[in-house]
Order: structure tokens, then C-alpha cells, then sequence
């Protein structure tokens, strides 16, 4: 019985303390391609009808106030950054979610969401939660002076590619003459080699008239 009231007073002060705050609820990792991110903050309780104020926060010390919206549901919220962030963001039911842009690697870090309420009194604000990691990519980084860089291999491959059509039209052209020329040729070849040897027209043969020999010692003696 002792045992069970001890615990009871023990447990009486946190459940107090848990009561006179708003729990967030934070992911624990979010990974950026392209510069560009959302963080939803999820909090537990109602904002409605009072004025409060929600702000993320950059580092494990929370040092820097990367975002911020103030006011109330009666207006249009603007939300803000006075640390050269680009933020926006949304707010709704039992959500807020921060909206940055323009992210680099070195503002990969841990980030708090904190909601406070500044009126009605009292004041109220949230418990920290674990914080979200967001971790930037380098090779989505918008860097102006990346820009003129990038063309040099797009050209470069267009150089190669024209060389290489180039090349192979020459090679094309130079294959078809000699395929024209080895046809002509086989052709003449086949044309000489079936052409028939022309018979040659009859011929009168010329005789020598026959004169005997005459004996000349006979005319002699």
C-alpha cells in the first residue's frame, strides 16, 4: 500500500507537468534530393481561438530560428525567417508544416518544432521533441557556379557523336562505290564470257593453174 501511494506522488508531478504542455510529434529523418523539403510538426492540442506562435529551430541547441508564424485562425498566417532561410508553410488541423527551399549541405542538421500559445494566459508551450535529422544531398545543390560547367559534357558528346556520323557516312559512301564498281565489273565479265565467237564467211580459195615443169636440157640437146 505504501509502495502504491509512493508511486503515486511520484507519478503526479510529470502527469501535471505533461498536462501544462503540448506534445509534438516530429519524423526522425528526412533525406533531401532536391534542395527542397517538408516538415510536418504534429502537436496535440487546440490552437483555435488563440493566439499562438509556431517556430522551427536549427541545432541541437536550438540556436537558430530557422522559421516562424504568428497570429491566430482569424487571418491569413505569413510565415517567416530572419536567418536568410527560405521558408514557408501551412498550418492545420493539429499540423503545421514548415516548407524550405534552397537547402545546402552544410545546413544538413537537427530540427524542433516549438509551439507556444501566448494568449489566453496561460502560457503554454510544447515539450522538445526528438528533433527530425534533415540531411541535404550534395549532388542536388543549386550552385550558380556549377551552371557554366555543366554544357561542357553535353557538347562534348554532340562533338563525338557528329565525328562519328560523319565517319560512318564517309565509310557508307565509300562501301557503296565499291559495290557499284565490283557490280560493273562482274557484269562485263559475264557479258564477255557468254559473247560467241563470230564464224568467218565463206572463202574462195585461189588455185595456182598448173603449168608442168618444162625440161629444159631437152631443148638444149
Amino acid at each position: 500500500m505504501i509502495l502504491r501511494l509512493l508511486l503515486a506522488l511520484n507519478l503526479f508531478p510529470s502527469i501535471q507537468l505533461t498536462a501544462n504542455k503540448i506534445l509534438v510529434k516530429q519524423s526522425p529523418m528526412l533525406v533531401v534530393y532536391n534542395n527542397a523539403v517538408n516538415l510536418s510538426c504534429k502537436y496535440t492540442y487546440n490552437l483555435f481561438s488563440k493566439e499562438f506562435r509556431a517556430s522551427l529551430y536549427k541545432g541541437a541547441d536550438s540556436a537558430v530560428e530557422v522559421c516562424v508564424v504568428f497570429g491566430n485562425y482569424s487571418h491569413q498566417l505569413q510565415f517567416q525567417s530572419n536567418t536568410g532561410f527560405n521558408c514557408d508553410g501551412k498550418l492545420g488541423n493539429e499540423t503545421v508544416t514548415f516548407y524550405l527551399w534552397n537547402l545546402y549541405v552544410n545546413q544538413t542538421d537537427i530540427y524542433f518544432c516549438k509551439i507556444e500559445v501566448m494568449y489566453p494566459p496561460p502560457y503554454i508551450d510544447n515539450e522538445k521533441s526528438n528533433g527530425t535529422i534533415i540531411h541535404v544531398k550534395e549532388k542536388q545543390l543549386c550552385s550558380a557556379h556549377r551552371f557554366p560547367d555543366s554544357p561542357k559534357p553535353f557538347w562534348s558528346l554532340v562533338v563525338v557523336s557528329g565525328l562519328l556520323a560523319f565517319y560512318s557516312l564517309v565509310a557508307t559512301v565509300a562501301l557503296c562505290i565499291c559495290w557499284v564498281k565490283s557490280k560493273r565489273n562482274r557484269i562485263l565479265q559475264s557479258d564477255y564470257m557468254n559473247m560467241t565467237p563470230r564464224r568467218p564467211g565463206p572463202t574462195r580459195k585461189h588455185y595456182q593453174p598448173y603449168a608442168p615443169a618444162r625440161d629444159f636440157a631437152a631443148y638444149r640437146s
